[in-house]
């Protein structure tokens, strides 16, 4: 069923601490234009730029996800993400004074609570979904991480965590249905964290904002009454600090028997606006956190990148390739007797390529190259892998009919086996270096598993005309 977009009716804002600065801080919610996005906005610094909350502008992820713009930062979004996601709004500007969000109670309750109250307005544009129609998989081994996101007709997740520590143990939750299961079930699911974590942020100036009321906290080690008197001095707390039975500091109540995880979908899902737009799969994650799912958003993005230069140029489906013939022809303004690229089996925009040419006896240099000893020369065989490599740079123009790849050098070319007729090459290039319109590439030329060439290449995009 096809769904509109949606934003909400009126402003709304929730003021509070903020987590790691301990500051006064205020967001406020406003309504954006359909085909907007999730715009975070620094309204405490004059004329600072909006912040795309996408994947590419995360700046850093090691306590919490950081997005910005150079110098300029918003800290600690995935709860804001998260309930923004979880609500299924698309279109929103969330105007920060400070440079985070108030943590509230640790969850995404508040920022759930403000959106419901200022109600939601159906747009006139259709919803995009990121349609997953392949698994895609992050492993980390050394860390135990593995997240694997499969095909669905509806966004869903399976997480699993598993501690050494008696409370908390190993967990599992799946959420089946965003909109039916997010804010009763997962929405006031509150961060966790171990004692001995807690103190050494605390001594090391971040969590200024943090209190036993925002964070589930997990007694990893004992201690004893004058460490207890020291732990109330660094967060100022007047009330007794206990070490309850149930592992959690002064045995505070879970809101559900497995809230850390729930915590730790929560975030998930507020990793997961990154993409940009809603996700149709099922994601399956054991023991990830932020950094994890930011690379997993990233391994999406080139998949959906990869998709859209497919359906840009229509490539024919069922021809096991990534872009056909025709397509390079789109691309590409070379054609007989000089075009050398027959497919393009895969590519990563900006990053590589891998192309394919079919040597046959028909070329034309074989000609004169030589009458009775066929091989294909050296500069062609280099000139074939600049045209897969200007494949890789045309497909991010807008109208590439209009620009050129032209060399402006050529290093470290060898010659390791002669091409004859019959061989099919196989091109692996790799983008080195991208600024603005030059780039440098590496390259290598494969006739089954040999490398028959290999070279540095530089070149420049230029206006044809």
């Amino acid at each position: 069923m096809l769904k509109n977009q949606q934003t909400i009716k009126e402003p709304v804002s929730y003021s509070g601490m903020g987590l790691h600065t301990g500051s006064k801080s205020k967001i406020t919610f406003k309504p954006a234009p359909a085909n907007t996005g999730i715009i975070f906005k620094r309204v405490d610094i004059p004329d600072s730029p909006p912040i795309p909350a996408d994947v590419d502008h995360v700046i850093d992820i090691s306590r919490g996800t950081t997005i910005g713009i150079g110098s300029l930062k918003v800290h600690t979004v995935e709860h804001v993400l998260a309930a923004i996601s979880g609500l299924e709004i698309d279109n929103l500007i969330c105007e920060v004074e400070g440079n985070e969000p108030p943590v509230g109670d640790g969850s995404a309750l508040p920022f759930v609570e403000v959106l419901l109250k200022a109600g939601f307005e159906e747009q006139n544009s259709p919803r995009d979904y990121l349609i997953i129609d392949r698994t895609i998989a992050y492993s980390e081994p050394e860390r135990g991480i593995d997240i694997v996101v499969f095909p669905s007709d509806e966004f869903r997740i399976t997480f699993m965590v598993d501690y050494k520590n008696p409370a908390l143990g190993t967990q599992y939750t799946s959420m089946y249905s965003l909109t039916e299961e997010f804010v009763t079930e997962f929405a006031a699911a509150r961060t966790f964290c171990f004692l001995h974590e807690v103190e050494e942020l605390r001594k090391s100036g971040l969590i200024q904002g943090g209190a036993l009321d925002n964070a589930v906290v997990i007694i990893d080690r004992e201690m004893s009454d004058d460490e207890l008197h020291d732990l109330r001095n660094l967060f100022g707390i007047d009330d007794k600090v206990t070490l309850s039975k149930n592992g959690i500091l002064n045995g505070k109540e879970l809101r559900y028997p497995n809230e850390p995880v729930r915590h730790k979908a929560l975030d998930l899902i507020g990793d997961l606006a990154l993409l940009g737009m809603p996700l149709k799969g099922h994601v399956m994650a054991a023991r990830s956190g932020h950094a994890a799912n930011a690379e997993l958003v990233k391994l999406i993005r080139k998949e959906f990148k990869k998709k859209l230069i497919q359906t840009k140029y229509q490539v024919r489906k069922g021809n096991n390739v990534f872009l056909d013939s025709e397509a390079i022809a789109k691309i590409l303004p070379h054609r007989y007797p000089f075009l050398l690229v027959d497919r393009i089996l895969d590519m990563v925009p900006q990053e590589y390529v891998v192309g394919i040419k079919n040597v046959s006896m028909n070329e034309p240099f074989f000609q004169g190259h030589f009458p009775n000893k066929p091989i294909m020369p050296g500069v062609l065989i280099v000139e074939a892998m600049a045209q897969v490599g200007g494949i890789m740079l045309l497909n991010g123009e807008t109208d590439p009919s209009s620009k050129l790849v032209v060399f402006t050098g050529i290093d470290n070319v060898r010659f390791r086996k002669m091409v004859v007729p019959g061989d099919q090459l196989r091109y692996e290039v790799e983008m080195g270096a991208l600024r603005r319109s030059m780039c440098k590439m590496y390259g290598r030329a494969f006739v089954g598993d040999e490398v028959v060439c290999e070279a540095e290449m530089m070149a420049a995009i230029v206006d044809n005309e």
